[in-house]
């Protein structure tokens, strides 16, 4: 008999239990999925402002003299054109080009760089990134020495902004600044995972049920409320934000998960290079493509994709869009069947259920 592994908890596990939400195991996590109703929960980022606790998510720390070349090395993007408090997306790839994962890179100083990853990666990411560190800098797997709360939504700014000194309007999107929130350290970034305007605020373990509690009360004026798993996945889906193990994985390369912007090939050697412009050079044979039902039925991550009767594809991610009044997904094609209009069916409980390519985000907040 096989011994069940406990789940991993956050600070904030049991706040959760305590407000009532239904709890579920993502990736060794006990994490909330919905505290309410996903869809009152989605409305509430888009219209007014959720707060998710994202403290699952993991940090690693890179410091030293050659820091920067290490991230170089082992992430797509250029690291070298980020300024002091400035942050990026990019990829950790594998030397055949497939992900270990898709990451933020924090530029906290010239010699300290801060990653955020995927909390089921967090181990792995860091093994492959101390594995590649023949640089003068060292990595750290620091995630037990952070909390992470995501405060999304258009009064977002108004209800951190009573907590801090910061001043928070003058932080760009994807900058961050350090100071203090609600009494203690954090770090504020101007980042997220809705497409919304939002911050994520890292914290002491130990602060971020304190630092919780000021955000509903401060937010109450707003109608804030307490946001899950679900909303988070309907509402990145809408913004066309990848997940890991759906639109990346090891088998998917960048240039095939449309993300080839995230790759410079411009800025030098890095791990999985070579592959890429192989693969650039051949040509992609299938990508990543957005795509909205046409027939009644809803298009479900894994669920078989069809063109001219013959299997053609796979959904990595569907669902309805509660902002659009639409049932979306994102799909991986052959490449020349990806183009805005293409008609598809999904294949739903067996029956091919009509569907069109689309261009995306399929949302797009006002700016």
């Amino acid at each position: 008999m096989s011994e069940s592994v406990a789940l991993k908890a956050t600070p904030l596990n049991s706040l959760h239990r305590r407000l009532g939400a239904r709890m579920v195991d993502f990736g060794g996590w006990d994490m909330p999925v919905q505290y309410s109703q996903v869809m009152d929960e989605h409305h509430t980022v888009r219209q007014r402002v959720g707060l998710f606790d994202v403290s699952h998510m993991g940090e690693i720390e890179i410091r030293g003299p050659q820091a920067l070349a290490l991230v170089e090395h082992v992430s797509t993007n250029r690291a070298a054109s980020l300024e002091a408090g400035q942050a990026h997306y990019s990829g950790l790839l594998y030397e055949h080009g497939g992900f270990v994962d898709d990451i933020l890179v924090h530029k906290v100083a010239d010699d300290h760089f801060f990653l955020c990853v995927n909390a089921s990666n967090q181990d792995k990411d860091y093994e492959h990134i101390a594995a590649a560190n023949r640089f003068d800098c060292t990595v750290e797997n620091a995630g037990p020495r952070y909390a992470q709360i995501a405060v999304q939504g258009p009064a977002a700014l108004a209800t951190l902004q009573k907590l801090t000194a910061v001043d928070l309007a003058s932080i760009r999107y994807y900058w961050f600044r350090d100071g203090e929130v609600n009494g203690v350290p954090a770090r504020i970034a101007r980042t997220g995972y809705t497409g919304e305007d939002g911050f994520e605020v890292y914290v002491a373990p130990e602060a971020a049920e304190p630092l919780w509690l000021a955000l509903t009360a401060a937010g109450g004026e707003f109608g804030i409320k307490p946001c899950g798993l679900g909303a988070r996945n309907t509402l990145r889906l809408e913004a066309k934000m990848a997940l890991y193990g759906h639109e990346i994985d090891a088998t998917l390369t960048p240039l095939e998960a449309d993300l080839a912007w995230i790759v410079k090939f411009g800025k030098g050697d890095f791990i999985g290079r070579a592959a890429l412009e192989a693969q650039r050079e051949k040509g992609i044979r299938r990508k990543l493509a957005a795509f909205e039902m046409v027939g009644r039925g809803i298009g479900r991550d894994g669920y078989e994709i069809q063109i001219d009767g013959r299997n053609a594809g796979w959904v990595t991610s569907g669902g309805p869009a509660p902002s659009l009044g639409k049932n979306i997904g994102l799909c991986c094609l052959p490449v020349d069947k990806t183009g805005i209009g293409q008609t598809i069916h999904v294949m739903v409980r067996n029956q091919p259920v009509e569907a069109r390519v689309v261009a995306a985000p399929f949302y797009k907040r006002a700016k």
